[in-house]
C-alpha cells in the first residue's frame, strides 16, 4: 500500500472513531445513567431539598387544593396563603422526601419495564404505594389524624401509548450502541495509528478530534436544556425545569469533561514528543573544549596524537 492510500485510510479510520467517541459517551449516559435503577434513585434524591423543586412542588400543589376547595371570594386569598404555607412547610419533611422518592421511583420502574416488555398500551402509576408511605412516615412522626388517610388506587399516565412504542424503539438501539460504540471508536483509533505513515500526526489528529467531539457534545447538551426550557407548558417553573435537567445530565457533562482533557493530553504529548524529536535532531555534535579525545596505544599505552609533527633529519 502506498503511502497515499495509508495515510488516507488512516485519516478515515480516526475520523470515524472521532466522531464514535461522543455519540458512545452518550448512549452510555442514557442506558447507564437514566436507565439504571440505582443511579436513576441517586440523582433524582438530592432533588427533593432543591429550592426550585420546593416552590414549584408547592405551588402545584396549591393550585390543586384550591381548585377542589370552594370559597368565598374574599376568602380566597387568606386561605391561597394559608394552604400555599402549610404546603411549603411540610415539603421540608422527612414525609415530603420519602414521597418524592417514592413517586419518581415508581414512575421510572414503570417507564423501564414498559422499555423492556412488549405490553402495549400508555403507561401508568399507581399512587396507593405513594400514599402508604407518606402515611407510615407521617404515622411514625405522630402526626395527628395521619392513621385516618384513606390509601386509594389512583392511577395517573406518565407515557402514552403512541410515544412508548417510538421510545422502545429507541431504546434497543441504545442498548446495543452504548458498548459497541465506545468499543468500536478504541479499535478504529488503534488501526488508524498503526496504519498511518507518520504515528505521531495520527496521535495528535485524534487527540485534537477527541477534544472537538466532546466540545461539540457539550454543545448539544446546552442547546437541549434551551430546547427543553422553551417547549414546556405554561404553568411550569422553568428553575425546577433546569435543577431537574442539570441533574439528570450531570454524569454526561462529566464524561464531556474528561474527554475534552483527555483529547487535549493526547494532542499535547504529541506536540512534546515532535518537538523534542526534531530538537534532537537539530543539536550540533558535541564539541570538546580541550579538543578531540587522545588516543592511546593498546601496546605501548602512551597517548597518540591525531596529527604527526615531522622532524626534520639531523645532519651530521
Amino acid at each position: 500500500m502506498s503511502h497515499r492510500a495509508r495515510g488516507a485510510l488512516s485519516a478515515a479510520l480516526i475520523l470515524l472513531a472521532c466522531v464514535l467517541a461522543p455519540l458512545g459517551a452518550l448512549s452510555a449516559w442514557a442506558l447507564y445513567g437514566i436507565g439504571d435503577t440505582a443511579r436513576y434513585e441517586a440523582t433524582v434524591a438530592p432533588l427533593a431539598a432543591d429550592a426550585d423543586v420546593r416552590d414549584a412542588i408547592a405551588a402545584g400543589v396549591t393550585d390543586g387544593i384550591l381548585r377542589e376547595v370552594h370559597v368565598r371570594p374574599r376568602m380566597r386569598e387568606p386561605v391561597n396563603s394559608f394552604v400555599r404555607d402549610a404546603v411549603r412547610s411540610f415539603t421540608q419533611t422527612e414525609a415530603y422526601r420519602t414521597a418524592w422518592e417514592t413517586a419518581n421511583m415508581a414512575a421510572h420502574d414503570a417507564v423501564m419495564r414498559a422499555l423492556r416488555d412488549d405490553s402495549e398500551g400508555p403507561v401508568t402509576v399507581d399512587l396507593a404505594s405513594v400514599t402508604e408511605r407518606v402515611k407510615r412516615r407521617l404515622t411514625d412522626d405522630h402526626t395527628p389524624l395521619a392513621n385516618r388517610i384513606p390509601i386509594e388506587h389512583s392511577r395517573i399516565t406518565v407515557l402514552g401509548a403512541e410515544e412508548l412504542v417510538r421510545l422502545r424503539k429507541g431504546f434497543h438501539v441504545l442498548e446495543v450502541a452504548a458498548f459497541w460504540l465506545p468499543a468500536a471508536s478504541v479499535v478504529l483509533t488503534l488501526a488508524g495509528i498503526l496504519v498511518a505513515v507518520c504515528r505521531r500526526r495520527a496521535v495528535l489528529a485524534t487527540g485534537l478530534g477527541t477534544a472537538l467531539g466532546a466540545a461539540l457534545l457539550g454543545v448539544a447538551i446546552a442547546v437541549g436544556r434551551r430546547l427543553t426550557l422553551s417547549d414546556l407548558p405554561p404553568g411550569v417553573s422553568h428553575t425546577a425545569a433546569g435543577a431537574v435537567y442539570d441533574a439528570l445530565t450531570s454524569t454526561l457533562r462529566l464524561a464531556c469533561w474528561l474527554l475534552l482533557a483527555l483529547g487535549v493530553a493526547v494532542a499535547a504529548a504529541a506536540l512534546l514528543t515532535g518537538a523534542y524529536t526534531r530538537h534532537r535532531r537539530a543539536a550540533p555534535a558535541e564539541i570538546h573544549p580541550f579538543g578531540p579525545p587522545a588516543l592511546r596505544d593498546p601496546v605501548s599505552g602512551a597517548n597518540l596524537s591525531l596529527t604527526s609533527q615531522v622532524r626534520p633529519e639531523e645532519t651530521p
